[in-house]
This record gives C-alpha cells, sequence and structure tokens, in this order.
C-alpha cells in the first residue's frame, strides 16, 4: 500500500520546530530567509546544521561565502517571517529593512535577533531536495534571555512533508 502523501504532511507538520532566520553572503551579496530546518548536531565542537533547498538564493549563499548565521527571533514577532519566503532586498545594512550587521565571518547578523549563531561551514551534504550545511559556532550572542523563541506553531507556516506541486 502507498503512503498517503497527506497523512506524511500533516505528521511531519507536527515536529516541533523553531523559526529562524538564516543570513549568508558571498561577496557584495546579502541575503536572509526563513527557516525551520534547524538543529545543533555537536557539543565539541559547537555544531548548527542548517537545512536549505537546491534552489534558494541562501543555498549559493552559503556554498560560495563558507558561513551562515541562525537568528532566533521572538514568538511575539512572526511577522518577520513572512517578507523572508522570497529573496531579501539589502540596502543600507538592512535586509527587507530589518538592520544587519556584518558577524565575524562576514554573514548578516540580525540587530533585533533575540539570539543568534554565526556560523563557519565544516561540511555539506546532499541530501536530495535539499542540502545540509553543518556549521561551527564561531560566535554568538543573546540580547534577549527571557523572550520566548519563535516556532512553526505560532503561525499558520508549514513546511515538510512531501514536496506540493
Amino acid at each position: 500500500m502507498a503512503l498517503d502523501d497527506e497523512l506524511v504532511n500533516k505528521v511531519t507538520w507536527k515536529i516541533p520546530n523553531a523559526l529562524a532566520l538564516v543570513g549568508s553572503r558571498a561577496g557584495d551579496e546579502w541575503n536572509a530567509m526563513t527557516t525551520s530546518w534547524i538543529t545543533q548536531l555537536s557539543m565539541d565542537p559547537v555544531l548548527v546544521g542548517v537545512s536549505v533547498d537546491n534552489t534558494a538564493v541562501t543555498h549559493r549563499l552559503i556554498s560560495e561565502g563558507g558561513s551562515f548565521t541562525v537568528n532566533l527571533w521572538s514568538a511575539d514577532d512572526t511577522r518577520v517571517f513572512v517578507k523572508f519566503s522570497k529573496p531579501a532586498a539589502f540596502e543600507k545594512m538592512a535586509l527587507n529593512e530589518r538592520p544587519v550587521s556584518e558577524g565575524v565571518t562576514g554573514a548578516p547578523v540580525f540587530d533585533e535577533a533575540i539570539a543568534y549563531v554565526d556560523c563557519k561551514v565544516r561540511q555539506t551534504h546532499d541530501l536530495g531536495s535539499h542540502t545540509l550545511f553543518i556549521g561551527e559556532v564561531i560566535d554568538a550572542g543573546i540580547r534577549d534571555g527571557d523572550a520566548t523563541v519563535a516556532s512553526m506553531s505560532d503561525t499558520r507556516m508549514k513546511y515538510g512533508g512531501v514536496k506540493r506541486h
């Protein structure tokens, strides 16, 4: 019996996922995208993984630039994620009008993020539709230790399961 695509989607959408903005940069091109496929992978060294669609601008920029940031956002400000579902506009040290600074690796760190990690790519793994970028944490910061990190369940967004056509 074939597995039902709708069932797979409903089940995978129940997996708890934090929402974040992944910052990327190659040369003068800066970008950020909404992601929910992030996780810590190791303690020594501290490694973080992000899975990025192979067709995304962010995939190209992480591949070329060799780094990325994970910017955690407050659950009270989830509207930011809608603006970063498409390539971002970079102007005057802002992405989609959200101020950014240059991280240690050169990738963008959002000034409004409640916490962030700045990672240098150590490994990549082609997983089919997505690539897993494994980054070593080179820098980190926390701006609001009491804020609740945004998660997919704080929005009406859905991502994962079977690719919808």
